[in-house]
């Protein structure tokens, strides 16, 4: 059964790239053309959206470099001690609705240091896969369609993010157990 998913893994994407042209040049569809407008597309959104992305690299580099995020660890460790969160994982919690590379070295240093199978590290990759990179995703998303009013997006995306992590903690607990 291994070596069937191991083969329909390898040529599924090859399968694919066959089978996409395959069927625009059965229904008499401009395939190249059409593929080149894409990519044209995709080139002006790129461009669009570019000023979005350096003002929020820009924010999350002041909001690092300020101390701010150690601000807000402080404030919030007293409910995070009496949840008995473990204040490893908070900077990842923090950094996370903000930037997915940046979150991604978090993650990658907690699983260097404690390991995968710790459980920092399974409550660390819990709540990468738990949480969005919000700002993120506002910030490219609206835009590049021009929307700049994203209050309630950006609160219930946040709302969605803690949801996240406060599942991640509970589910690795009952999972894994206590810290």
């Amino acid at each position: 059964m291994l070596s069937l998913i191991d083969i329909i893994s390898a040529w599924t994407i090859p399968m694919l790239l066959l089978l996409i042209p395959l069927v625009g040049i059965l229904k008499k569809v401009s395939v190249y053309e059409s593929f080149v407008e894409g990519a044209k597309n995709g080139f002006h959104t790129a461009i669009r959206i570019i000023p979005y992305l350096v003002a929020m690299f820009i924010a999350l580099k002041v909001f690092q470099e300020s101390g701010a995020m150690d601000l807000l660890i402080r404030l919030i460790r007293p409910l995070t001690t009496k949840a008995n969160i473990p204040e490893e994982v908070l900077p990842l919690a923090l950094i996370r609705p903000l930037s997915g590379s940046g979150a991604l070295a978090m993650l990658s240093n907690i699983l260097e240091t404690y390991g995968p199978d710790s459980l920092i590290g399974r409550l660390a990759s819990t709540i990468q896969g738990s949480t969005e990179t919000t700002f993120y995703v506002l910030t490219v998303y609206f835009g590049a369609i021009g929307i700049h009013k994203v209050r309630h997006s950006l609160l219930a995306g946040l709302i969605a993010d803690l949801s996240g992590f406060l599942a991640a903690v509970y589910i690795v607990y009952r999972v894994f157990g206590n810290f």
